[in-house]
């Protein structure tokens, strides 16, 4: 019987990463997730991975200390095996507010993370994942965010210039990548229940805009975890430098 795939998730202790991981698990993976500080959510996490029938493995570190992201991959070869699929899913956003009123701190705290994060898992991912460095070849998938084309004015325009550096990384990979095996695209959600709002200062974004979106209601962590799964499986095998829209037509 053929081993299963590895899935790394970063930044999945909670929301979109969370509900990717367990369902990563029901769809024969085993998964790899990494959290900043809140242990307590990633092992629920981890709990349901091994509920779902596969092996589970929580990494603590931060995405903008690059020790950090060496020891996340280094463990994961130790424990689970050779990577196949890898998710870049951190994304912080700093309180909201006018650009003008940001503190200097936040936004470069969100360029590390969001943007520095990605750059440098990377190679990482790709020694172990490439066909051209011995690996099988698999698929990645960078979470982006609507804030990317909306451009996050009076909220948080960092953050989405953070995005659309994820976009274009998303491009550039795809096409440096697909000689290697490595399929890339990256999914954009757009107002999602997680506590992502709560975190920016804004705890009422969700009931206070919801009701003006297309579907009338924000999406649930869950479907953006379809969509992410559907990029990484071979039902995606021709799909390669996109970026998938779970945004409920806004």
């Amino acid at each position: 019987m053929p081993a299963r795939p590895v899935v790394l998730i970063t930044g999945a202790g909670r929301g979109i990463g969370a509900a990717t991981a367990q369902l990563a698990a029901q769809r024969g993976f085993d998964v790899a997730v990494t959290y900043k500080s809140d242990a307590a959510s990633a092992a629920k996490v981890i709990n349901a991975v091994k509920a779902a029938g596969g092996k589970g493995l929580a990494i603590p570190g931060d995405m903008g200390v690059e020790g950090d992201i060496t020891r996340m991959f280094d463990t994961v070869d130790e424990q689970l095996g050779p990577l196949t699929h890898f998710v870049y899913n951190c994304g912080i956003t700093g309180r909201a507010s006018r650009i003008e009123a940001a503190d200097p701190a936040t936004m470069r705290e969100v360029v590390e993370v969001n943007v520095l994060g990605a750059l440098l898992a990377m190679p990482h991912a790709i020694r172990r994942i490439s066909k051209k460095h011995g690996g099988a070849g698999g698929a990645m998938v960078l979470i982006s965010s609507m804030a990317a084309t909306l451009g996050g004015a009076n909220e948080y325009i960092w953050y989405a210039a953070s995005k659309g550096a994820i976009e274009s990384m998303t491009v550039g990979l795809s096409r440096e990548l697909a000689l290697d095996g490595i399929r890339v695209n990256s999914v954009s959600p757009g107002m999602i229940a997680t506590e992502i709002h709560a975190s920016g200062g804004m705890p009422d974004r969700l009931a206070r805009l919801g009701p003006t979106l297309p579907m009338a209601r924000p999406g649930e962590p869950e479907e953006v975890a379809e969509a992410i799964l559907f990029l990484l499986s071979d039902a995606a095998s021709y799909i390669n430098g996109t970026i998938l829209r779970v945004s409920g037509g806004r």
